[in-house]
């Protein structure tokens, strides 16, 4: 029988919260104990829980079990990762903590529910900058805040700074400066130029814009097809999902309008950010935790995420999907992600202050 609850499930793989009123009371029972309880598991599991989308992780685990026998048991969580474990103390049967976002992770370290881990693999497969300094936490994936830009505009190099150039004027798209992709992209140009300077810039980006700050990514892409803008930020691996067809037909149309080009900061690389994990600080069963992680930067597993998400893998080397590949080399920047994620509160108080959404 499959239970879940509202933000709490468990189960081999994953399972999505419904309300408590669509299952019998006696489901729901059983489902509230599973929820509270700890859960023995033997050396051959793991639990991992995740606020990942599962089906973006279930052909990893899958590749996984069929490679090892392990079996991964996995809770899906939508959102309060650290607060649940917190709450289940030392008792805690996580083993694994994933997270979307280098500030969720950097978040779970702060609150003390990962532990450090020391492996050399891990290391070398991943850049410094995208793993905790310590090993509380690792980048397994990434994705890029690239440029969308009409294929009629004559562009093939650009740089961050260059949004607030007036020669831009009424011709950026862009989403809601308060969403964590922006306010991620801002936290690094503090990082890269102090808070003076990214106000006037931000503020200058504002006075480019063809329409409200608003919006997905995706709608870039369909507004500079509509003629609304000339070019536009995005993440990288929406490209992948329109063109692939995964978005419908109207989104095929809305990717094929686009040429990709891979932004960087003057003094830097190009802005990326993280899908990642963390061992649990109280894993029953550590090392295992610790070789599904090593598992995770392997060519095989860094193939998979590549393939399910249009996302860029962490290792050097690793295949790419031809959609993203055909963007070109991506250096990416070298400003650690726990620098900049110490800059995002000023990013957002920033975003208010120049009435980025206004």
């Amino acid at each position: 029988m499959t239970i879940t609850l509202k933000n709490c499930s468990y189960g081999a793989h994953s399972f999505t919260g419904v309300d408590m009123m669509q299952v019998k009371m006696s489901a729901a029972f059983a489902a509230v104990s599973l929820c509270a309880l700890p859960v023995t598991v033997s050396a051959a599991e793991l639990n991992l829980y995740t606020t990942r989308e599962p089906a973006l992780i279930a052909p990893l685990l899958d590749a996984y079990t069929a490679k090892t026998g392990t079996k991964v048991n996995t809770v899906f969580l939508k959102d309060g990762l650290a607060e649940r474990v917190a709450s289940e103390g030392e008792a805690s049967p996580a083993d694994i903590l994933m997270a979307v976002d280098a500030g969720n992770l950097v978040d779970l370290a702060e609150k003390g529910v990962t532990q450090p881990i020391e492996s050399a693999t891990l290391n070398a497969a991943i850049p410094e900058q995208l793993r905790d300094a310590k090993g509380y936490w690792f980048g397994l994936s990434m994705r890029a805040r690239v440029l969308y830009a009409a294929k009629d505009v004559d562009l093939t190099a650009f740089n961050y700074e260059d949004l607030a150039d007036p020669k831009w004027k009424g011709k950026i798209c862009i989403r809601s400066g308060q969403h964590p992709y922006n306010t991620a992209l801002f936290a690094d140009y503090i990082a890269h130029y102090g808070e003076a300077k990214t106000e006037k810039w931000l503020s200058g980006v504002k006075d480019n814009l063809a329409r409200k700050a608003a919006g997905g990514d995706r709608d870039g892409a369909k507004d500079i097809l509509g003629g609304v803008c000339d070019i536009a930020i995005a993440n990288s691996y929406y490209v992948g999902l329109m063109r692939s067809g995964k978005g419908g037909e109207d989104q095929v149309k809305w990717g094929e309008a686009i040429k990709v080009v891979l932004p960087t900061f003057k003094n830097g690389g190009t802005q990326v950010n993280i899908s990642g994990a963390a061992v649990a600080k109280h894993a029953p069963n550590k090392a295992e935790a610790v070789k599904l992680l090593e598992y995770l930067v392997s060519d095989e597993a860094q193939k998979i995420y590549a393939e399910a998400n249009y996302e860029y893998p962490v290792k050097a080397g690793a295949s790419v999907d031809p959609i993203i590949a055909s963007f070109g080399e991506l250096k990416i920047d070298s400003k650690p992600l726990a620098e900049i994620v110490g800059y995002r509160k000023e990013a957002s108080a920033l975003v208010d202050k120049v009435g980025f959404d206004n």
